[in-house]
């Protein structure tokens, strides 16, 4: 299963969001086990560590998690039909438009995010993190 994954999710992994941590980091070890090829859109990237940079003070140590995270997922770049396509989505903010239009050029099979509102008329359906689970669960 490919998946394209926001960047909440992540964020609560790395920044350990108690609420959480426990179901976005089962997400992303989806990817260790086999069971999903993920995903994290170029610009997820800058962002991620934009948070950790602010968190941790510390420009090596943030890189070097950002380094770890992509031995676990693929960076899905931004094309200027992404940009386009975006455009011209019924998705209401910019960045989550273009997020869904990645997600279908790539092929994902769903958005995991704990925003899916923001995601309510995405090309690619989006999912929070427990129902994925349960749904990779009911597939196994």
């Amino acid at each position: 299963m490919r998946i394209l994954i926001d960047t909440n999710i992540v964020l609560d992994v790395l920044l350990r969001r108690t609420d959480f941590f426990d179901a976005s980091y089962k997400v992303l070890k989806l990817s260790t086990l086999g069971k999903a090829e993920t995903f994290v859109t170029a610009s997820a990237i800058t962002d991620i560590y934009y948070f950790l940079h602010r968190a941790n003070k510390d420009a090596g140590k943030s890189k070097e998690t950002i380094i770890r995270l992509l031995n676990l997922v693929a960076i899905a770049d931004t094309t200027g039909s992404d940009i386009m396509n975006a455009l011209s989505s019924r998705i209401i903010d910019f960045e989550d438009a273009v997020a869904g239009a990645i997600a279908k050029r790539i092929k994902a099979e769903r958005i995991v995010t704990r925003n899916t509102k923001d995601f309510s008329n995405s090309p690619v359906p989006a999912i929070d993190p427990k129902a994925f689970l349960a749904q990779v669960s009911d597939i196994e």
